[in-house]
């Protein structure tokens, strides 16, 4: 490998679309520390704080999502996407990548299309079941296209497809901690069932919705306790719930950045059914119930997590009726051993590991080609 190599990697918007992205940019720098790594992802997106904190330069574009509700908004939109395209224009003069990847998320479309159109040579990474629409108008010009599920062939040509899976944080794999220690880490009894419960980095208001309304049936179970992690939006509302409920075995917080310990602590993860939240329950091989988010394209949460209940792999409670569910099945699924194991060895079947080191070599094997 030439110690010049540059690598240009688009994307962002939520965590499933960073973490993925900084996973593949991880793998590149350990088998070339010299190589040259730009991002571009949205302004005000979250990839603007969370890239920089891994270590890599990133540059903004101000594209924006298209607003289905309200069409007229759309003109703003469209303002912001060609200026996006001018600034992609600019970035890929300027830093003359050897190869553009594309992680998903407003940013990608733009920048890969632009890399297209100048020849250079592009590799897509769909995380979800279900493709999205800006990969599915990039992938004819794609070099490859890097997926997580069987099938994909009902959305791109199949000749590009490689199935590699999702990069998932490393560290996620290697915590070593006993289940007690890392329960009693976050407060709470070595011995008791643990629920873990995570809506996303930013929060998710059904989920949240759902968990204030079992409180008073969580505090009635004296075997159980519970890890939750609000999202920064619902901080607040969910703290003022939490005070004025019985429930004392339940630990809150807006964010959990430990968690591998969070994974270790858990006999059982509630959770948005997103591809990488996905991913990292299949490789940990930990039991699950799915409340996909209904405010995504495509609904591809909802594929997501079918795709993991048809194989009893997980179990799924559908958004619309999660607040009158998802506390009853949580306790009845986390007392229940035979269940819990089942979930865990049919999820654990799904995995596929090593996916950022087999989406570098399908990287390196494009400009190898070029």
């Amino acid at each position: 490998m030439k110690k010049n190599m540059r690598f240009l990697i688009s994307g962002g918007g939520t965590g499933g679309h960073i973490f993925p992205a900084i996973s593949i940019a991880n793998e590149i720098k350990r088998r070339n520390p010299h190589a040259e790594i730009l991002f571009v992802g949205a302004e005000n997106r979250m990839e603007m704080e969370k890239v920089p904190a891994a270590g890599y330069e990133i540059k903004g574009l101000p594209v924006c999502g298209f607003d289905r509700r309200n069409l007229f908004k759309n003109v703003r939109v469209l303002i912001k996407l060609y200026e996006s395209m001018r600034k992609a224009k600019a970035i890929l003069r300027d830093f003359a990548p050897d190869i553009a990847i594309g992680v998903g998320g407003y940013a990608s479309g733009p920048m890969l299309k632009e890399a297209q159109k100048r020849g250079v040579p592009t590799l897509i990474q769909e995380q979800n079941s279900y493709a999205g629409v800006t990969n599915k108008l990039l992938a004819k010009n794609a070099s490859a296209i890097c997926v997580a599920y069987e099938g994909m062939e009902r959305f791109f040509p199949a000749d590009k497809i490689v199935l590699t899976g999702n990069p998932v944080r490393r560290n996620l794999l290697l915590c070593t901690m006993a289940k007690e220690d890392a329960r009693r880490s976050f407060g709470l009894d070595a011995d008791k069932r643990t629920i873990l419960v995570v809506g996303g980095s930013l929060g998710a208001r059904t989920v949240n919705e759902s968990i204030i309304a079992a409180l008073p049936a969580v505090a009635a179970d004296a075997d159980v306790q519970v890890i939750w992690q609000t999202g920064k939006y619902y901080d607040a509302s969910t703290r003022e719930a939490l005070e004025k409920s019985p429930a004392k075995n339940v630990v809150r917080m807006p964010f959990i950045s430990n968690m591998d310990i969070a994974y270790r602590a858990a006999d059982l993860v509630v959770s948005r059914a997103g591809a990488s939240s996905i991913s990292e329950l299949q490789l940990l091989g930990m039991p699950s119930i799915l409340v996909p988010s209904p405010n995504v394209a495509e609904d591809h949460q909802t594929k997501n997590a079918l795709a993991l209940a048809d194989r009893n792999a997980a179990i799924m409670v559908r958004d619309a009726d999660s607040v009158a569910e998802l506390g009853k099945r949580m306790l009845a699924t986390v007392h229940d051993d035979a269940l819990l194991a089942s979930l865990a060895a049919n999820v654990a079947k799904m995995a596929l590991r090593n996916a950022d080191e087999h989406i570098v070599d399908c990287v390196m094997k494009i400009i190898d080609n070029k």
